[in-house]
């Protein structure tokens, strides 16, 4: 055990789930000082211990983990790290967590629980260590209003020949980075084609709760989608998405494929792909995210003659794939996040929302 592990509460209604998790976190580096059952012990614990992280469940009794979390994150901002169902509630349910500040999620095994969650095991304490790292917030909410879609004539496929493209990409913390900078674009921006890891079931409520929030449509991609203007596509979890260009169209081209980078999706294939097919076209962004997927791509991008931007480290939940790519020279200019949106529309010459 180190001079100063990582101090952990692990909160979970169940006691087989409280057990297990404890097993598996305590390392060299890593000490579970306590765990509870429902917020209420919780608060307490939390109180006397003065974690460096929480686990937190989020179907518990007595009060529910995202109540639990938005207290937290409004009154004693901390990491924490929700532990779910990977299931289209649970999926919701964690992406409200992260919007209220939650660094990273786990998802919980639904057959054999003892044996699937040591398989996780290795990830749960690197997703602790970067926790405990994060740079995390008091939760404020956003005065966001949902937006009515309505058809418009201004919306038209885009070609090769014809328009721009921005294309993300991010990781820990990219939920309210990604959020961030798509509410502040305007309804005729260019096509913008996204990268977030993230397992099979999130993406698709991911896209959905954007589309309800920010000006342009927000949809998980499909393979063969053509790119249209006020437009954003998600690459789906499980899957890696490429820009594909047909003829003189440009389309999402969506695939198993491998991992690349660890991941699928890859930042790294998208944005490799943006570089070969759209070039000096395109506007590259680089959000918050562990690890270093997408710095390769950007650099390739920068070098096709495309405009790259870099989140800056101070605004950055985890600045592990912007340092990458800045250190590699793939970054043109970095910014902080509340100004990602403001640079895009200055670079494509774009009208600000209203």
């Amino acid at each position: 055990m180190t001079a100063n592990p990582i101090k952990v509460i692990v909160v979970d209604d169940s006691a087989l789930m409280r057990q297990i998790l404890t097993e598996l976190l305590n390392a060299d580096d890593i000490k579970v000082v306590a765990s509870a059952p429902d917020p209420i012990v919780a608060r307490e614990l939390i109180k006397q211990h003065s974690p460096d992280v929480l686990t937190l469940d989020i179907e518990m009794p007595k009060m529910d983990g995202l109540e639990f979390l938005e207290r937290i994150m409004t009154l004693r901002p901390m990491p924490v790290i929700m532990v779910s169902t990977l299931t289209g509630q649970g999926a919701d349910s964690t992406l409200r967590a992260l919007e209220l500040g939650a660094v990273d999620y786990v998802t919980k095994p639904t057959n054999d629980l003892h044996k699937e969650m040591q398989g996780l095991a290795e990830e749960l304490r690197s997703k602790v260590r970067v926790a405990a790292k994060a740079k995390v917030r008091p939760y404020v909410m956003p005065p966001r209003k949902p937006y009515e879609k309505k058809a418009s004539p201004a919306q038209q496929v885009v070609t090769p020949l014809q328009q721009r493209l921005i294309a993300i990409g991010a990781s820990t913390g990219g939920v309210e980075a990604i959020t961030e900078v798509l509410t502040g674009m305007p309804p005729e921006s260019p096509p913008i084609i996204i990268t977030q890891h993230m397992p099979e079931k999130f993406t698709a409520s991911f896209a959905h709760r954007l589309n309800a929030i920010t000006p342009i449509r927000v949809s998980e991609a499909k393979d063969g989608d053509r790119l249209e203007t006020g437009h954003a596509y998600i690459a789906p979890g499980g899957f890696q998405m490429e820009l594909a260009k047909s003829g003189n169209t440009f389309l999402c081209k969506v695939y198993q494929g491998e991992p690349v980078s660890g991941h699928r999706p890859s930042v790294d294939v998208l944005f490799r792909s943006v570089a070969k097919h759209a070039g000096r076209q395109a506007v590259g962004v680089i959000l918050t995210g562990m690890g270093r997927d997408g710095a390769e791509g950007l650099s390739e991008m920068r070098k096709a003659g495309a405009q790259t931007i870099g989140q800056d480290e101070a605004s950055c939940i985890v600045y592990g794939m912007p340092k990458a790519a800045f250190e590699l020279g793939a970054v043109e200019m970095q910014v902080a996040l509340k100004d990602v949106n403001k640079q895009l529309i200055k670079l494509l010459k774009l009208s600000s929302p209203q």
